[in-house]
């Protein structure tokens, strides 16, 4: 691929990924909970990862070309940021002291929920699919030098490179500033799950008035 296609689509996605949502809202709630940040990063980063394998093995297109997917998938994204926004409202984060050091078995499965809901907050949102579908077509030559399907791989390897980047430095950014302010902390996280239940009932009305 071109340096300049490759630097255009750098420069839309980045954006995109720079615009908050329900990602961001997640890397925020995470970022206030004890060792956090990472596996809910890399939770994220795996729903997008589940999207470029779909949008290289080309089945992106043929789900979102159909209208009965599209909607259920709208409904379960939704459904889920609703219930995951409300559990982060209902329980606001508290921050860890400084004697949580070690790793216990019940922080190693905490840490591996925290993962799955990630995943579960980037996999199930259908803007993600339509990202992948609206937007890595412009910037993909089929006569090309490279075959479409590494052109395809490429653009989700820096897709998931830019959000990896970006969630790390906002979940990081949203502990180390707040950690002095543990009301600021509980008022940054019920907004967290109060964006995250709105983006969820917007993806709704969108998609049932549609």
């Amino acid at each position: 691929m071109h340096t300049t296609t490759v630097a255009a689509f750098l420069a839309v996605d980045l954006l995109l990924v720079f615009t908050p949502g329900a990602d961001w809202a997640y890397a925020i709630s995470a970022g206030l909970r004890d060792r956090s940040v990472v596996p809910a990063v890399a939770g994220l980063i795996a729903g997008y990862a589940g999207y470029t394998l779909l949008a290289v093995a080309g089945l992106v297109v043929i789900v979102a070309s159909s209208a009965t997917v599209l909607t259920a998938l709208t409904v379960a994204g939704a459904a889920y940021l609703i219930w995951l926004g409300w559990g982060v409202l209902s329980r606001p984060a508290a921050l860890a002291t400084a004697t949580e050091t070690t790793a216990s078995p019940a922080s190693v499965a905490s840490r591996g929920r925290i993962m799955l809901k990630g995943v579960g907050t980037s996999g199930l949102n259908p803007k993600a699919l339509l990202l992948y579908f609206s937007l890595f077509p412009q910037f993909i030559n089929p006569a090309g030098g490279w075959p479409v399907a590494a052109q395809t791989g490429l653009l989700g390897a820096l897709h998931m490179t830019a959000c990896a980047l970006v969630y790390l430095t906002v979940g990081v950014l949203a502990r180390t500033v707040l950690t002095t302010r543990p009301s600021a902390a509980r008022a940054v996280t019920r907004v967290s799950g109060a964006m995250m239940i709105v983006i969820g009932g917007l993806l709704l009305v969108e998609r049932l008035a549609g």
